[in-house]
């Protein structure tokens, strides 16, 4: 069981590394995001998936360094909950912070950034049905994502058998 949790694991956070990384690898803001897409109000009081830590002893921090707080919207809750497909609606939230160690805790700090992942199998159907976005400091001004296949899609396409979700439910 520990060794299906660890497998789980290192998947989550591969995935969620090869995200953030193109998403965070994105130096200009244009003004033409990838898609409509806005953050979603109210993310904090959906489903918490899992939190992870990327700290200076990866060496991704430098592109990925931070708290990843992982949500799922009530729309994808049930398909996390037994594995998928996703429905239409369904919404992951990723809020990236900065944090501190404090006698021997990691401590959330400011927000560096909110990653997206949306689900409209018409309107996003280069994109295996999801919509990508990234907002530095999660201001609806700042998108970052340019490029939803190069920038995010290349990344998830491993994940086609999970309906392209690195997330996956842990009870």
């Amino acid at each position: 069981m520990d060794k299906i949790r660890s497998d789980d694991m290192n998947r989550q956070v591969s995935g969620l590394l090869c995200a953030a990384a193109g998403m965070l690898a994105v130096v200009a803001v244009s003004a033409g995001a990838a898609d409509d897409l806005k953050p979603p109000v109210g993310y904090r009081q959906w489903f918490h998936v899992n939190t992870m830590i990327v700290d200076k002893t990866s060496p991704l921090f430098a592109v990925l360094g931070g708290m990843h707080n992982v949500h799922v919207n009530p729309v994808g809750e049930p398909a996390l909950k037994t594995g998928g497909p996703y429905p239409d609606g369904t919404m992951f939230l990723t809020d990236l912070h900065d944090f501190a160690v404090v006698d021997g805790s990691y401590v959330e700090g400011a927000l560096k950034g909110l990653a997206l992942m949306e689900k409209d199998s018409k309107r996003y159907a280069a994109t295996g049905g999801w919509g990508f976005q990234f907002w530095v400091e999660g201001d609806p001004k700042k998108p970052a994502v340019t490029d939803a296949v190069k920038q995010c899609f290349e990344c998830h396409q491993p994940q086609k058998a999970q309906d392209y979700v690195y997330s996956t439910y842990i009870p």
